[in-house]
């Protein structure tokens, strides 16, 4: 099954970009077979449901991890919502 997941993160402290572009950097490095959109807003992930929901929750995890707290706002699709 495919999925497509809108994603947009909010870090809570100073210095947001960084976490930003370490979280983005992070799941570009890890997509394998998924496509990645990301505007100045949110990024777009299409793929595999596993695929797209493992890449997720590991990136999501590691970014916590690291930076603390940070909010992950998630729009999930079942389906390739490329062309909307």
């Amino acid at each position: 099954m495919n999925l497509s997941v809108e994603i947009s993160l909010y870090p809570l402290q100073d210095g947001y970009l960084n976490i930003i572009d370490h979280f983005l950097l992070d799941i570009n490095q890890n997509a394998n077979q998924l496509e990645i959109r990301t505007s100045n807003m949110s990024t777009r992930i299409f793929g595999d449901f596993d695929s797209v929901t493992k890449l997720l929750n590991s990136a999501m995890r590691r970014s916590m991890q690291l930076h603390g707290k940070i909010v992950f706002v998630c729009k999930y699709l079942e389906g390739d919502a490329r062309h909307l």
